[in-house]
């Protein structure tokens, strides 16, 4: 028997984190293992709890989610961390993800989009709330250089990537799903997933979102 993924929920409030528990807790895959109050707290727990998934909160105190969600993603077998918060706020979910986030969802999302989430970042991709993915773009291009192909063709990350690696990056870039890919490229679906696998091991990229924020840093996109 599959074992169930195993979640720790972070956030200050004690009412929030019992609606997630009784939420979590009804699904038979899912199973929450700890609770933490604070990011520090978080921290602590995680040094000897082992779990699959993390919900981190923003904004609490002692540490926040962001620093929390640093400080975790940085150790080894670290588990994925899912962040949540009441702030559609772009700085937010790109912090997050500088940090090592998976995914950045809203708390007002649909349980079954949470319940989704989880599943989605424990097999290993990446989850953006849809109301955020288009600020959060707009924030990488503020934040870049002009883009410039030739800075992004002699880019070190890129160093190892083939043409249609490449080509597939842009795509990821602007924000394709795999089946989209494999519609523009007329390619099948598991070719695609092969590329996108080829590319997060070559450019160092934890997952989907960080490719996509890469191809906006050095201007594919």
């Amino acid at each position: 028997m599959t074992q169930p993924i195993r979640v720790v929920l972070v956030d200050d409030q004690q009412l929030v984190r019992a609606g997630f528990r009784m939420l979590l807790d009804s699904q038979p895959d899912l199973v929450v293992v700890g609770e933490a109050g604070d990011g520090r707290e978080a921290v602590d727990l995680l040094a000897t709890l082992a779990c699959d998934v993390v919900l981190m909160d923003v904004r609490m105190p002692v540490l926040d989610g962001v620093e929390a969600t640093a400080l975790v993603t940085a150790q080894p077998g670290a588990p994925r961390v899912l962040v949540l918060t009441t702030f559609d706020l772009d700085e937010h979910a790109f912090a997050a993800i500088r940090a090592g986030a998976a995914g950045f969802l809203l708390k007002d999302a649909a349980p079954e989009d949470l319940l989704a989430a989880v599943r989605t970042v424990h097999a290993g991709d990446a989850v953006v709330a849809p109301s955020t993915t288009r600020r959060l773009l707009e924030h990488v291009a503020a934040s870049s250089p002009a883009p410039d192909r030739a800075t992004a063709t002699h880019d070190p990350r890129l160093r190892d990537v083939t043409d249609r690696e490449r080509e597939v990056l842009v795509l990821v870039g602007r924000g394709l799903s795999n089946h989209e890919i494999t519609a523009e490229l007329v390619v099948a679906e598991a070719t695609v997933k092969t590329h996108v696998s080829r590319l997060l091991a070559k450019t160092g990229c934890r997952d989907r979102v960080q490719l996509v924020v890469l191809a906006h840093e050095i201007g594919l996109v």
